[in-house]
């Protein structure tokens, strides 16, 4: 599984304006909601369940949101560079810049734990980050995270 497959230029938001960990989660559900065609607030939950669970702030400036969804028919994701980061409760309690949010059906097993995997050694790259962090607009975030997953696919 490529980072394309989760991923389209219309799932990606080089600028997103948020204050807290919460808002941030609800922007990203309110444009999950546009592309999935879920109802916002089934998104957001399922968001927050999990994270009572534990931080998805994974360090290093990253979060990986995920949860599950019963009336998904495949993976889906969405990549967010915030404008400012925010305190995401990490593991090392550094704020958070770049969110990568994952939704899988239900019934995605191990498809959705291949996906993490995925996105979480894509993201552990320093040098990927500091890309993200360096780039202007949609289409070349996609391109950015879309070419450096199939090359570490290689």
């Amino acid at each position: 599984m490529e980072i394309s497959d989760l991923i389209t230029t219309e799932s990606v938001i080089p600028n997103l304006r948020a204050t807290s960990k919460k808002q941030a989660l609800q922007e990203l559900s309110r444009k999950a909601a546009d592309l999935t065609g879920l109802h916002e607030r089934a998104v957001f939950d399922v968001l927050m369940e999990r994270e009572r669970l534990g931080t998805t702030g994974v360090g290093s400036g990253i979060a990986i949101p995920h949860g599950k969804l019963a009336s998904l028919d495949r993976l889906h994701g969405l990549f967010a560079r915030l404008e400012r980061p925010v305190d995401f409760d990490s593991i090392d309690e550094q704020p958070v810049d770049l969110i990568f949010l994952l939704l899988a059906p239900e019934t995605a097993g191990a498809d959705h734990l291949k996906a993490l995997a995925r996105v979480s050694r894509l993201l552990r790259d320093k040098t990927v980050c500091e890309k993200l962090r360096g780039t202007e607009g949609p289409e070349a975030l996609y391109a950015l995270l879309a070419e450096s997953s199939a090359s570490r696919a290689a």
